[in-house]
């Protein structure tokens, strides 16, 4: 993909804002009151962000891109609707690689909705470490009916250096600044790259094109044992074996039956194991990133 700017007739509504309470709040408002796709809001700060599960993030004004996208998606199915956060999760994962001169394939997706690095070397204490990029948060109105409204919130951090993470965040988060070896980073261009890419996802997706295999190749557990927490509480240790085109489910095969695969649609990865002796422990209170 070309690292061209966005068309300017592609963004129906485009606004940046220094200090809001949630951009996925403000986008809401925006389509509620009729605002045409793809709508997309900007700030340098948030004092609501929200995650999953209820979650809240914060970030130093300026050290993190938040921003979010209204869709009104009666061009795909219902049922298919999750591949516009995972398109905007792609589209981020090679901005950000591009952007911060990182090796292709460095940003990882972690199911469902994380981007994330695996930091670590010969001379670094803590190799093998999965550390939280971003987060994606999707939130839906309407699916099914005639007008259908879908908000697509992201928070990455950029510019955040580690000095300045909070302590009881500090051991699994990361930025592009660090990631890059203290590389200062060009956020206008990283806005500007990100929403050409996403517009040319977005329209591939209208066409009838989505990049499963990018979307696939990404993810961090594919393979790997992970520990899931249901939404109704308790926790079991599955085998991963990839992730489902058709329903952007997580594909989990049981330790006592790993030939009998399912699908899990709603749940949260507490820990990945990235080898026989090296794990990963992500989301939770130590790995939130929301908007």
């Amino acid at each position: 993909m070309s690292d061209r700017s966005a068309s300017p007739s592609f963004f129906a509504r485009q606004e940046r804002f220094a200090r809001v309470a949630s951009t996925n709040d403000i986008v809401r408002d925006w389509l509620a009151a009729g605002t045409s796709e793809v709508c997309v809001a900007v700030a340098d700060e948030q004092t609501a962000g929200r995650g999953r599960e209820g979650r809240t993030w914060v970030a130093p004004p300026g050290a993190a891109l938040l921003i979010s996208f209204g869709f009104r998606p009666a061009w795909i199915p219902a049922g298919q609707t999750w591949r516009l956060a995972a398109l905007i999760s792609l589209a981020m994962a090679d901005t950000a690689e591009a952007v911060a001169g990182l090796r292709d394939g460095s940003i990882r997706l972690k199911w469902p909705n994380d981007l994330v690095a695996v930091d670590g070397g010969p001379a670094d204490p803590r190799a093998g470490t999965l550390r939280k990029l971003a987060g994606v948060l999707g939130e839906t109105d309407g699916l099914g009916t005639a007008d259908p409204r879908v908000v697509i919130g992201l928070g990455l951090n950029a510019g955040w250096q580690q000095s300045a993470f909070p302590p009881e965040l500090e051991a699994r988060m990361t930025s592009l600044h660090e990631l890059s070896g203290a590389r200062a980073i060009d956020s206008p261009l990283l806005l500007e790259t990100f929403l050409a890419r996403v517009e040319t996802r977005v329209e591939d997706l209208r066409s009838g094109q989505f990049d499963g295999a990018g979307w696939t190749g990404r993810q961090i557990t594919t393979g790997r044992d992970v520990t899931i927490e249901m939404p109704g509480g308790g926790q079991s240790t599955v085998r991963a074996p990839g992730v489902d085109l058709e329903s952007g489910g997580l594909v989990v095969a049981d330790s006592d039956l790993p030939a009998r695969e399912r699908l899990v649609h709603s749940a949260e990865i507490r820990h990945v194991r990235l080898s026989d002796d090296t794990a990963a422990t992500t989301g939770g209170r130590l790995a939130r990133v929301g908007v």
